[in-house]
């Protein structure tokens, strides 16, 4: 890389797993929108965008340059980081009233999901990471953004369309359960919180699907609102004590260095706390609120914590100093 700076160069070298930072940080920006804090709202989606953006870029620069690497690194469940990313970008956006801008992020994300679904899908393994139910996290992206823009577009192509990826979503995460490798609650370096953030953002699509009957009379039935509504709230419950048996496993046995793979356990964090305040605003349930509450301000201190072994990792890099962290490896295992 004659004639690259460090910086370039450092960047250029960012595993697809990096598209969970957008992920984490784009989750809190939502989430900060939800509970009044604009500013702090508005520096995390800058943040994210830039993050996004430079993602982007070195997703084209492979695609086009780097062929047998960009296929290596599309087989790897952290790939599915691209089309999660995008879909969250697009519901803050969507949050900012901006919903042309959130239609193009819809548009790219489901131009990339069913491709790179099937890629890793067709990759994988038994007893794997956390990084196995990203392609629940994926699908129920798309159905929360589709969700979304169909409310604010009173679109019922669009409402059905979220919620056959809703369904859809579910499955995999049945299918990807078997295939989790359980020691990863206590071993995982991560993105063992992946399994709980799967069913967190499954309940904020549940959520979502029951606020577009606000803005589309009729467009479901008693029966249909009501499975919707178990669903939601179920969803959440088990998403809320997987929470718990991975904070305990945390204390058990705490893994303080930073890894690259920390921010697939903000976003879980962030997306438990959005998913939170979402049933609580749909089914008026205050207490769900302040719960809600709490916890996205853990995962902004986490995040945070994060974001400073972040900088620190980046400096010992640039600095020549071993990397200090490790991403996921092109089988999805480590």
């Amino acid at each position: 890389m004659s004639g690259t700076s460090p910086l370039r160069a450092w960047w250029s070298q960012r595993s697809p797993a990096a598209g969970a930072a957008v992920m984490a940080v784009g989750i809190m920006s939502i989430g900060l929108r939800l509970t009044g804090y604009e500013v702090l709202s508005g520096i995390a989606l800058v943040l994210a965008c830039a993050t996004w953006l430079g993602l982007a870029v070195n997703f084209a620069v492979r695609l086009l340059g780097e062929r047998e690497r960009w296929m290596a690194e599309a087989a790897t469940p952290g790939a599915l980081t691209s089309v999660a990313a995008t879909a969250v970008l697009g519901a803050r956006f969507s949050l900012l009233g901006w919903q042309p801008l959130a239609a193009v992020l819809l548009a790219l994300s489901a131009l990339l999901w069913p491709g790179l679904l099937l890629t890793v899908v067709r990759n994988w393994q038994w007893r794997m990471p956390g990084t196995v139910f990203l392609g629940c996290v994926a699908t129920e992206g798309l159905a929360v953004l589709a969700a979304v823009l169909a409310a604010a577009r009173s679109s019922e192509w669009l409402a059905h369309t979220a919620l056959v990826l809703f369904w859809l979503g579910l499955v995999i995460y049945c299918l990807a359960l078997p295939r989790f490798d359980r020691r990863q609650v206590i071993e995982g370096a991560g993105d063992q919180w992946i399994a709980g953030g799967a069913l967190a953002i499954s309940s904020l699509a549940g959520s979502r699907l029951l606020a577009v009957d606000d803005s589309i009379a009729y467009l479901w039935n008693d029966d249909d609102a009501g499975v919707l509504r178990y669903m939601a709230v179920a969803l959440l419950v088990l998403d809320l004590c997987c929470w718990a048996v991975l904070v305990v496993a945390e204390a058990a046995r705490p893994r303080l260095r930073y890894d690259e793979l920390r921010w697939a356990t903000v976003f879980p964090m962030g997306m438990t706390a959005v998913a939170a305040l979402s049933i609580a605003d749909v089914d008026d349930v205050p207490w769900l609120h302040d719960l809600g509450q709490a916890l996205l301000w853990v995962s902004v201190l986490a995040g945070v914590v994060v974001a400073a072994g972040a900088v620190r990792a980046a400096r010992d890099d640039l600095g020549g100093k071993p990397p200090r962290h490790r991403g996921i490896r092109s089988t999805g295992r480590r």
